[in-house]
């Protein structure tokens, strides 16, 4: 069973950086993938919100979703890997098991690149929390996308987001037991910090439902330079923060939110502010993750 102990921030002692940098930024790139139709009568949930409000049953094609969502597939998440390479940065990268197989072009430019990749679940509408009262059927789904993850990246996987953060009390103890390094899927922190489970720790690393695309555009409807502006003030005022003890900041991104070609412009002026920073680290979650391992004695206190 998951567990974590409550200790506020003025409660920690300090945490550092290398080199002191203040903030640890990650944007993350969601690779997902949504069956068309699913064997129910019950709304199809896909993940996030849908442009259009009125859910159809699991059993009927909702197409001005599907394709709304498979935009990113298609020309969203070039746009974004173009703007990224041009800057010269690198996402880290989540993705549904069943991507591998359907949607392969989007994983493996992630791989060609280099750049880090998650596992986040066997497909996108199938949440963790479906099963909460069924640990061996969430335990399949985890094992599952692990030995996919494993046939096509040559590696086992070493960090989870659940879809949606949708995870259950057992999550975080299967993937202990299955050798994973950290979990995303707990929100409630600006720093990475351990998690407790029945199969031994993880460390949190932070998703973001609220520095998030999804939120901010489609839930809020955010201009494209509200979006930047929001981005701009959240790092602003963590880098201050960050001079006492270091913070993290993840930007989630979904290709067929933020990869709309009216919208990249607010991205890359983001982009353009934290890359003019000297006090911002860019690692990938696994680097995070091992440093904190490393170097955070007297963090957390207990």
């Amino acid at each position: 069973m998951l567990s974590y102990d409550y200790v506020p921030l003025p409660k920690r002692g300090p945490l550092r950086w290398p080199d002191g940098k203040k903030v640890a930024l990650i944007l993350t790139f969601n690779l997902e993938t949504w069956d068309l139709t699913k064997d129910t009568d019950k709304p199809y949930y896909a993940g996030g919100p849908a442009i259009l409000p009125d859910v159809l049953p699991g059993d009927t094609p909702d197409f001005p979703n599907f394709t709304w969502r498979e935009y990113g597939q298609r020309v969203g998440i070039w746009r974004l890997y173009d703007l990224f390479d041009e800057m010269g940065v690198k996402a880290s990268c989540t993705t549904n098991a069943v991507t591998f197989e359907r949607r392969k072009a989007m994983v493996d430019a992630c791989l060609e690149r280099g750049w880090e990749l998650l596992a986040h679940n066997y497909e996108q509408g199938e949440l963790l929390t479906n099963f909460a009262k069924d640990p061996a059927k969430e335990r399949d789904i985890i094992l599952r996308s692990i030995e996919m993850y494993e046939r096509h990246v040559g590696r086992r996987p070493l960090g989870w987001l659940s879809s949606s953060l949708r995870g259950t009390l057992n999550t975080a103890g299967i993937l202990a037991e299955q050798g994973f390094l950290f979990y995303c899927d707990i929100m409630n922190d600006d720093q990475p910090y351990p998690l407790q489970t029945e199969n031994g720790p993880l460390v949190s690393v932070p998703y973001s439902n609220e520095i998030n695309d999804f939120t901010l555009l489609t839930r809020r409807n955010l201009t494209t330079d509200a979006f930047r502006d929001t981005l701009i003030e959240e790092l602003s005022v963590l880098r201050q923060e960050g001079a006492k003890t270091a913070r993290l900041m993840n930007v989630g991104l979904h290709p067929h939110v933020t990869g709309r070609a009216y919208r990249i412009r607010g991205l890359r002026e983001f982009l353009e502010y934290a890359k003019s920073l000297d006090d911002v680290w860019w690692p990938t979650r696994e680097e995070l993750a091992r440093w904190y391992l490393a170097n955070s004695e007297g963090h957390m206190p207990g």
